[in-house]
């Protein structure tokens, strides 16, 4: 009798074991969702950028650099790999998109261009899908490192090396600011 209750006890300890493990699964399989999707929008905004440039480039002859940092810009942030470098990418590449964004406000010809408001319309379009993929993929994050930090997952993460996983963080403190507006 003594040894039906330990082997029962043993057997819910298993299942209970298993349940945690494949929980932690399922949570880092939905982070490495909400990445790909955030990867998915970056790819999107990758091929929209030589779409700007070249339609500035008619009108920006002065105006080389900004379109070379630009360009730089987006090839580095292609070439990122890493939570951590691909965020720091992507606020060097938004940075250089705002310097762009202010030299068309001094060309009129070039901010009615239709092809050039198509471009950036897409482009706003596309910088707000990656700001929900980006609160998708933190939310995500959130949960699974939750999970990986507590009682009693913590130990099954553990024994079986779960390891905690990076925020998609803003680190340019100018995108956290409220923008300023003034109608003086």
């Amino acid at each position: 009798m003594f040894g039906w209750i330990i082997f029962v006890v043993f057997i819910l300890l298993v299942f209970f074991v298993i349940g945690l493990y494949n929980t932690l699964i399922r949570l880092r399989r939905r982070c490495d969702n909400g990445w790909a999707q955030i990867d998915v929008q970056l790819k999107r905004r990758y091929d929209l950028i030589p779409n700007l440039v070249e339609t500035a480039k008619g009108y920006m002859k002065h105006e080389r650099e900004v379109l070379e940092n630009v360009t730089k810009a987006r090839q580095q942030a292609i070439n990122a790999s890493g939570v951590k470098d691909q965020a720091k990418a992507e606020n060097l590449l938004t940075s250089t998109l705002r310097s762009l964004f202010a030299v068309v406000e001094n060309y009129p010809e070039l901010k009615a261009n239709e092809n050039m408001l198509a471009v950036q319309e897409e482009l706003v379009s596309t910088e707000n899908k990656i700001s929900f993929a980006r609160q998708h993929f933190n939310d995500c994050v959130m949960e699974y490192n939750t999970r990986t930090e507590t009682v009693p997952a913590n130990v099954i993460a553990g024994m079986f090396a779960f390891k905690g996983r990076d925020f998609f963080e803003l680190e340019d403190t100018a995108q956290r600011e409220a923008p300023k507006v003034d109608f003086s």
